[in-house]
């Protein structure tokens, strides 16, 4: 029998894996588990651990869940459910504090565009981004929800239900306006990060400069949503730009992810599906005029793995029996072992993603079972690293680091 091949053409594309922390997990009864910790939830240890274990199965990166008001299980307002992990710690000053205890992986916390402002966020992704020596990004949400609209008191936004349909855009435009804000969230957070070029520090002590002002840039934006003079306070990223990053689950918010991101995570229940979603943002980009320029779509799933689908299918009827209800999610609920999984990851990329999101069910169970058991079913598949081959977010998913758009090309 001759040998496998070795020459890296041949091999299959790497599949790239993230995943999405929130809480004990994404089951609403996972913090009841004994191995959850529930005491330790707001603690920074507890996050610290949660991230360096996805750093030992070399995964990308992780995202961070986050929102302006409690927990809840409706999706546009609160709750009055106290059987459910209820608060939660800001996900970018989490980042910040995991970053220094980890080396490699993507640190991508969630901002709500709808009620926090661009230079803001700008600041904060830009500091994340200096702290962890370039592996920072941003998960950018938009909220519907009166109870957040109402810590604000700045706006009035109608009751809707999110997410819209394909097609739809809620009552009077409101998901439309909802999201085109957004964008254009992104797009002046995006604009501060280029604002300083990435030779403005001098810090020449012999001539007693330490800033070059003409390279420190007013980006002068003015539209519909912002109206923004800059420069940013924080010199460029080392990234330049870190990732951009965005849920979607209808056309109007797979138009978000065309126009303004680097990564967009997609909800498909099947492989055909997982091509008509891809298809579409394939044609928005176009529309968008970022045809050709790196867009990775990321398939989002929900997984409960154990050695055998038998023992996944009980730990998940147990859970739901102590919540009392079935659980749904907008994504795909995987079951089964990671063998089994790693099987539909293969399959489903034929229908054009990239790489994959997940959403472990106990963080404390099926994230070292990510990170461990599918890593490893993966690693023997030769179709995941078996070291970090880069020092950046960008660097990992393939991306380059693009010039500020406000440089001299002279």
């Amino acid at each position: 029998m001759p040998a496998p091949s070795t020459d890296p053409a041949s091999l299959p594309e790497p599949l790239r894996l993230a995943v999405a922390l929130d809480g004990a997990g994404w089951h609403p009864a996972a913090w009841r588990e004994p191995e959850a910790a529930p005491r330790r939830l707001l603690s920074a240890r507890y996050w610290a651990e949660l991230v360096a274990e996805a750093e030992r199965g070399l995964l990308d990166f992780v995202t961070l869940e986050d929102g302006l008001a409690q927990q809840s299980s409706h999706p546009t307002r609160r709750d009055d459910r106290t059987d459910q992990v209820r608060g939660r710690l800001d996900a970018v000053l989490t980042a910040a504090r995991v970053a220094p205890l980890t080396r490699h992986i993507g640190l991508v916390p969630t901002v709500v565009a709808t009620h926090t402002e661009p230079f803001h966020i700008s600041k904060a992704i830009a500091t994340l981004d200096h702290v962890s020596g370039g592996r920072a990004g941003l998960r950018v949400k938009v909220s519907a929800r009166l109870d957040e609209t109402a810590h604000f008191g700045r706006r009035d936004i109608p009751p809707l239900e999110l997410p819209a349909g394909p097609g739809t855009a809620g009552p009077d435009g409101v998901v439309e306006d909802l999201f085109d804000e957004a964008a254009d969230h992104v797009e002046v957070t995006r604009r501060l990060w280029d604002s300083w070029e990435d030779d403005a520090e001098i810090r020449d002590v012999a001539t007693g400069r330490f800033i070059d002002r003409d390279k420190v840039h007013y980006i002068d934006f003015r539209g519909r949503h912002f109206s923004v003079k800059g420069p940013s306070i924080t010199p460029r990223p080392p990234q330049g730009q870190p990732l951009v990053t965005a849920l979607a689950h209808a056309t109007v918010p797979y138009r978000l992810v065309a126009r303004s991101a680097d990564i967009g995570y997609v909800t498909p229940h099947d492989v055909d599906d997982a091509r008509g979603i891809v298809g579409e943002i394939r044609a928005e980009q176009a529309a968008a005029g970022r045809e050709g320029e790196p867009l990775h779509v990321f398939g989002d799933l929900v997984v409960f793995l154990d050695e055998t689908p038998a023992r996944a299918a009980a730990r998940r009827d147990r859970l739901d029996d102590l919540a009392g209800e079935e659980y749904t999610s907008d994504a795909e609920i995987f079951t089964g072992t990671p063998a089994q999984l790693a099987d539909l990851l293969l399959h489903w990329r034929e229908g054009g993603l990239g790489g994959y999101r997940l959403r472990p069910a106990v963080a404390a169970h099926d994230l070292p079972a990510i990170t461990r058991g599918l890593v490893a079913e993966l690693r023997g598949r030769d179709v995941f690293r078996r070291a970090y081959e880069a020092g950046t977010l960008r660097g990992l998913l393939g991306l380059a680091r693009p010039a500020s758009r406000y440089a001299s090309t002279a």
